[in-house]
């Protein structure tokens, strides 16, 4: 597991992670070769876990790859990884999730993605989302600003929208399911009545949206760190803002919600807000 911390994220961070941005840059570079060669495959080896979630050969030999190459050039740091677990140090802790939206990956559909992060004391500070078979990728590593690839192969850096009030805000919620199941319909039915526009475009891609300044908020439940670890580092070096539901700033809450910045006590207040029938004389 990952070590809570009472830093802030957007604390400033006193050393260089450039070698670091640089070593999940090459993380990356593996877990792509790796996952593509078995997508849209239809001999693929698909499993079910214990949770009733689904596990493919690539999510597997994906992670393997990573942890390999992290043991053999960074050994002094830890490894948190949604299919082989916890291993070494907690300070210095790489989490990873090497596909994330494996529902979409094992139906030959391109919108899923690896994750990668270094947490240092509890606090992402570098991060990577891949999504190789769009040819997309993003990154960043505090202090160092975010950043993603252009069509010309160059890198274009990441700001978050200015937008400040709810009626232009355009949102994801990501899933009905996740809403209702953690008792927070009636929130999402005030969310979408108080924005411009609202869509579930699940997984990672929402919150690099937002780093682009697309979107203005994304938040879901039922998420393990490994699913948000890399958003963190990648939105708040972009200017905005992520939190638990409950505004704190944690990976380990099992929900995110993420916003521009601007808008981010906004959108917790209206999340909030308590039904009419407790305000009522």
């Amino acid at each position: 597991m990952t070590p809570s911390s009472t830093t802030p994220f957007g604390a400033p961070f006193e050393g260089d992670l450039t070698s670091d941005l640089a070593f999940a840059l090459r993380l990356a570079d593996a877990a792509d070769s790796t996952s593509m060669e078995r997508f849209d495959a239809p001999d693929l080896d698909v499993r079910v876990k214990a949770d009733s979630s689904h596990v493919t050969e690539a999510d597997l030999a994906t992670e393997r790859i990573m942890r390999d190459l992290i043991e053999a050039e960074r050994p002094g740091d830890g490894i948190f990884g949604e299919e082989f677990g916890s291993a070494g140090s907690t300070s210095r802790q790489w989490i990873l999730d090497p596909i994330d939206g494996t529902a979409n990956y094992l139906k030959g559909i391109p919108m899923w993605s690896t994750l990668i992060a270094l947490s240092v004391d509890g606090v992402p500070r570098v991060g990577v989302v891949s999504q190789p078979s769009i040819g997309r990728r993003w990154w960043a590593a505090t202090g160092l600003g975010a950043w993603t690839n252009t069509p010309e192969g160059g890198a274009r850096r990441l700001s978050v929208s200015r937008i400040d009030s709810l009626v232009e805000a355009s949102v994801s919620f990501q899933s009905i399911g996740q809403w209702r199941d953690a008792g927070e319909l009636e929130a999402l039915e005030r969310l979408t009545a108080s924005v411009w526009r609202d869509r579930g475009y699940g997984d990672a891609w929402p919150y690099m949206l937002l780093a682009e300044g697309r979107l203005e908020f994304v938040g879901e439940f039922d998420v393990k760190e490994y699913d948000i670890a890399s958003h963190v580092a990648i939105i708040t070096e972009a200017g905005g803002r992520v939190t638990s539901f409950d505004g704190e700033d944690t990976i380990s809450a099992r929900s995110v919600v993420a916003t521009n910045g601007l808008l981010h006590r906004t959108f917790l207040d209206l999340l909030h807000s308590p039904a009419p029938s407790e305000t009522s004389p």
